[in-house]
């Protein structure tokens, strides 16, 4: 009945393709940003979204997969090191973006 529903492994592919991407570009520090770390944290933010707009587009993701992809990101990055406000934010921010793609991909062309 539910078929594909809740098979999240191309999912978790994503998301730690997305972790490990992440932590090679800007690994976690416990000082102070500089405005190097703040450049480097943008390009890798553009990376890492324009690769997630392309999965969602490629297939449909379903409100379970999107939370999965969420979720299964901020508990991986915090396992990394990362800061609760910086992981909360970023997996926020990857289903907002993940569902307004999803969203453009189901509209037919106008």
């Amino acid at each position: 009945m539910f078929g594909d529903w809740f098979n999240t492994e191309e999912v978790d592919e994503v998301a730690d393709a997305i972790v490990a991407d992440l932590v090679k570009r800007l690994p976690p520090s416990p000082g102070p940003h500089t405005r190097k770390t703040a450049d480097r944290l943008r390009k890798t933010h553009d990376v890492i979204f324009a690769r997630l707009e392309q999965f969602v587009r490629s297939r449909k993701l379903n409100i379970y997969k999107m939370a999965r992809l969420a979720n299964r990101v901020r508990w991986a990055l915090r396992d990394a090191g990362y800061a609760t406000e910086f992981t909360d934010a970023l997996s926020y921010e990857l289903a907002t973006v993940a569902k307004l793609a999803s969203r453009q991909a189901s509209r037919p062309p106008a």
